[in-house]
C-alpha cells in the first residue's frame, strides 16, 4: 500500500514527511520556552507590559490573524484539491495563499515602520524586547512559509502528479499551518492578554 493509499484509507494519517514534524516539535518547544519567558517577566512588572502593550495596533494584528486563518483555509483546500487531481484549483489556492502570507509581510512592515517611527525599538523595555525577538522570529517563518508556498504551487504544475507530490504539499502545509498556530499565540499575548 502507498503512502498517499494509506492517507485515503480509514486509518488516521499523519500529513507529510517524519522529518517536518520532527521540526515542527522542536519550533513548538524553541516557541514554548520563549512564551513561558515571557509571561514569567511580565509577572515581575504587569504594569509596564499593560502600558506596553497598549502603543500596539490591534487592528494590524487582527487583520494579520485573518490574513494567516484565511491562507491557511486556501492551503488545506489546495491539497485536497490535489488528493483529488483538481490541481488547477490547487495552483489557485496556493497562489492565493502566498498573497495572503504576502499581505501579512506587509502589514508587519507597516506595523515595524509605526514603532520605528515613534522611537520604539527592542531597547525600549522588556515588553518590546519580546515583541521584536518573537515576532520577528515568527516573521522570517512567514517568510520561508511563502517560499514552501511557492515551491508547493510549483510543484501542482507538473505534469506528472503522484504520492511523492501530495506528501511534500502535506508537509508545506504542515509547516504553514504552524506558523498559522503560533501567530494566533502571539496575537493573544502580545495583543490582548490584560
Amino acid at each position: 500500500m502507498t503512502s498517499l493509499e494509506h492517507s485515503n484509507s480509514t486509518s488516521p494519517h499523519l500529513p507529510g514527511e517524519f522529518g517536518i514534524w520532527m521540526f515542527i516539535i522542536g519550533d513548538l518547544v524553541m516557541f514554548s520556552l520563549l512564551f513561558g519567558v515571557f509571561m514569567y517577566y511580565r509577572a515581575d512588572d504587569v504594569t509596564m507590559y499593560v502600558e506596553s502593550q497598549k502603543q500596539l495596533n490591534q487592528l494590524y494584528g487582527l487583520i494579520n490573524t485573518l490574513l494567516l486563518l484565511t491562507s491557511s483555509w486556501f492551503v488545506a483546500l489546495g491539497v485536497k484539491s490535489a488528493r483529488n487531481k483538481l490541481l488547477p484549483a490547487c495552483e489557485r489556492c496556493l497562489a492565493l495563499a502566498m498573497i495572503c502570507g504576502a499581505a501579512f509581510v506587509a502589514i508587519k512592515y507597516f506595523e515595524y515602520a509605526e514603532k520605528f517611527a515613534a522611537n520604539v525599538t527592542l531597547e525600549t523595555n522588556d515588553f518590546f524586547m519580546y515583541y521584536f525577538l518573537m515576532t520577528g522570529i515568527h516573521l522570517l517563518h512567514v517568510l520561508i512559509g511563502i517560499g514552501v508556498l511557492f515551491f508547493m504551487w510549483h510543484l501542482a504544475r507538473r505534469v506528472e502528479f503522484g504520492d511523492s507530490e501530495i506528501i511534500a504539499l502535506e508537509s508545506g502545509a504542515s509547516f504553514w499551518h504552524l506558523v498559522d498556530i503560533l501567530w494566533i499565540v502571539l496575537f493573544a499575548l502580545l495583543y490582548l492578554v490584560r
